[in-house]
């Protein structure tokens, strides 16, 4: 039975990831340092400390993939119809130039891939509460789509 400092220390832990709102990687920072200073004190805390650690972990690796499609396919539309001299002549990049139609399966794969990091954020906001909730009621939680890094 999990004691009602473990659980609220469980729930910040889960609640800490949304310190990356104010501070940039505080996703990171703040539940590691809940985590490590923890983990050998209370097996409760130590579960939902690498739940979050490897969920955050998880959703910056899925953010770089599709940012790794997204950019470059953005880049090749744009650039593909552009002519390098007016590029390196300091011309202006003319956006009329580009054909929709014959790139509409790039744009169409670089708006999925932005789409699908915007649905992570979303989500990672909502399973951040879930989890923070689970916790405080002292339930185990393991959030979804997560790989495990930390075991």
């Amino acid at each position: 039975m999990e004691t009602k400092t473990e659980k609220t220390t469980a729930a910040l832990a889960h609640l800490s990831a949304l310190s990356q709102y104010f501070i940039p990687f505080g996703n990171f920072i703040f539940p590691i340092i809940i985590w490590s200073s923890k983990k050998d004190k209370s097996e409760f805390i130590d579960y939902h400390g690498k739940q979050v650690i490897n969920f955050q972990l998880s959703l910056l690796l899925y953010s770089i993939i599709f940012a790794l499609i997204a950019v470059p396919t953005f880049a090749t539309v744009v650039f593909s119809s552009m002519d390098w001299n007016e590029l390196l002549n300091d011309q202006d990049v003319i956006f009329e130039k580009i054909n929709m139609a014959n790139n509409i399966n790039l744009i169409t794969t670089g708006i999925v891939a932005v789409l699908l990091i915007i649905l992570l954020k979303i989500a990672e906001f909502f399973l951040i509460i879930i989890g923070a909730i689970s916790a405080s009621n002292g339930e185990k939680y393991k959030y979804p789509i997560t790989i495990n890094f930390i075991k």
